[in-house]
């Protein structure tokens, strides 16, 4: 598109409106020219400063996006619990208890979250309700390490209080040992019952994906 001589011009507003908008196409066909940038229409003279914020704002929403994004992944917890692998493989040698049960608790528990805590007041990776971290010598649940050795403690107590059927250890873990003694087993809870189910598929999970390390457990056993 030719521009007008910029003589033709007249005063006031308008004419000064009219002037900026050939500069305007004057310097769009210059960059086309020159390759700087794509030819593009030229725009009238009063858009162009929204234009600009609105690309402006945008550019700012797509940084603080990304910076809470970056946050949200530095703090949540690992997937899969890997940075506690070593404390709940220890912990579960030492009392006798499978890793993989051990590791699917955890996962069901508290999502690998050290700092969860229910609205009931179990606090911590294994969610230990105040009175039983006391009784299991556990001062601070929010503490990973005390946390899974508490954890750990408490599964083999209950395990053995169960005869070693490791169900009814996961369901008194969840409803408490009154229950599966009441019941002879699992009671007909659709919390406990889904609890179990759901532990015993992370366990089995696990296995699947740590072949040398359950097999080692096996051997140890």
């Amino acid at each position: 598109m030719s521009a007008e001589p910029l003589t033709s011009v007249g005063g006031g507003e308008q004419a000064i409106a009219q002037r900026i908008q050939q500069l305007e196409t004057l310097f769009s066909q210059a960059r086309s020219a020159s390759g700087l940038a794509p030819a593009q229409s030229a725009a009238p003279a009063t858009a162009a400063p929204a234009g600009f914020a609105g690309a402006l704002q945008a550019a700012s929403a797509g940084t603080g996006s990304a910076r809470e994004a970056s946050a949200t992944a530095t703090s949540a917890p690992e997937a899969g619990g890997g940075e506690y692998e070593s404390m709940i493989q220890q912990a579960a040698a030492r009392y006798g208890v499978d890793p993989a049960v051990l590791h699917g608790l955890i996962e069901q528990e508290s999502g690998f979250d050290a700092h969860a805590q229910s609205s009931a007041g179990a606090m911590g990776l294994t969610q230990l309700m105040p009175g039983t971290a006391s009784t299991l010598g556990v001062s601070n649940p929010f503490d990973p390490a005390e946390a899974i050795e508490g954890g750990a403690r408490y599964l083999a107590q209950l395990t053995s209080q169960f005869g070693g059927n490791t169900t009814d250890a996961l369901a008194a873990y969840n409803a408490g040992p009154g229950a599966v003694s009441q019941y002879g087993g699992v009671p007909p809870y659709a919390e406990t019952q889904s609890y179990v189910s759901k532990v015993l598929s992370y366990a089995e999970a696990y296995r699947q994906s740590h072949p040398t390390t359950t097999l080692a457990s096996a051997v140890a056993a």
